[in-house]
């Protein structure tokens, strides 16, 4: 009963395997600057921003400079505004696969999510140089740190893009709406901000948002070198909230896939 179980295990990781590097071959198909890319967008949104809220707004964050407080919250959240707005045109933009071959679907959503993290993960080195570049090195604590939000990050992703990407077959208003609500979520996650700026009243809201943990986490770890293990915890909560409500929405819905797309 073993072997089984042990040959389908390998046979979805290869196949996840492939999908990765079928997703990163397209995402740089024709493209001279390749991994520059990688970095180019959050690094220019982080320019946008500090003239923003920088220079026009002089907003200042105790003990860090501005932009370097932006660019460890904006990194991971590329991952996030990438992958949640990519999710509703994967089963879509793979009707041709889906309708001919049998195979996990989920694994499209996930090879996409993987592609994503992959990208964040190569950026990494752009936060330690910019850190270097301020008077700051990075932490030990980042060995532990970085798998353990990696992780959490992955699964809390995984779980929203499963939902949006089963959906959209049946509401393809969908993908606009997504978009909107990215956006909105964008500012209400403490990235162009610190949480603590937050007026009280209002800091219980931004706590229901899932991705505050998470990014507070990374920007913690990236800046005091330091792992806040009670954040990383609600991130691991969130994200298995959502793992298991994405495999729900995608369980109920996968049998219509191919008459849809």
């Amino acid at each position: 009963m073993r072997q089984p179980s042990l040959a389908a295990t390998s046979w979805s990781t290869d196949l996840l395997v492939v999908l990765t590097q079928k997703e990163i071959k397209v995402r740089y198909k024709s493209s001279w600057l390749g991994y520059a890319w990688s970095v180019a967008n959050p690094l220019a949104f982080a320019l946008v921003y500090f003239m923003a809220f920088g220079v026009f707004m002089r907003v200042q964050i105790p003990g860090y400079p501005y932009p370097l407080f932006l660019v460890v919250g904006l990194f991971p959240w590329q991952w996030v505004a990438n992958s949640i707005n990519m999710a509703p045109s994967t089963f879509v933009a793979n009707a041709t696969l889906i309708k001919r071959v049998r195979f996990p679907r989920a694994a499209l959503v996930a090879s996409s999510v993987l592609n994503d993290g992959l990208h964040f993960l190569v950026s990494l080195p752009v936060i330690v140089v910019l850190l270097l570049a301020y008077g700051f090195t990075p932490s030990w604590t980042w060995l532990a740190g970085v798998p353990l939000l990696i992780l959490a990050q992955f699964m809390l992703i995984y779980g929203i893009a499963l939902i949006v990407a089963s959906l959209n077959l049946f509401f393809r208003d969908l993908e606009r709406l997504t978009a909107i609500a990215t956006s909105f979520l964008f500012f209400m996650t403490p990235i162009i901000y610190p949480f603590d700026n937050i007026p009280p009243r209002y800091q219980p809201l931004l706590r229901l948002n899932p991705l505050s943990s998470i990014i507070g986490a990374w920007q913690e770890l990236f800046l005091a070198g330091t792992l806040d293990l009670g954040a990383v915890a609600i991130g691991y909560a969130w994200g298995a909230v959502f793992l298991v409500l994405g495999w729900l929405v995608y369980r109920a819905l996968s049998p219509r896939f191919a008459e849809l797309v």
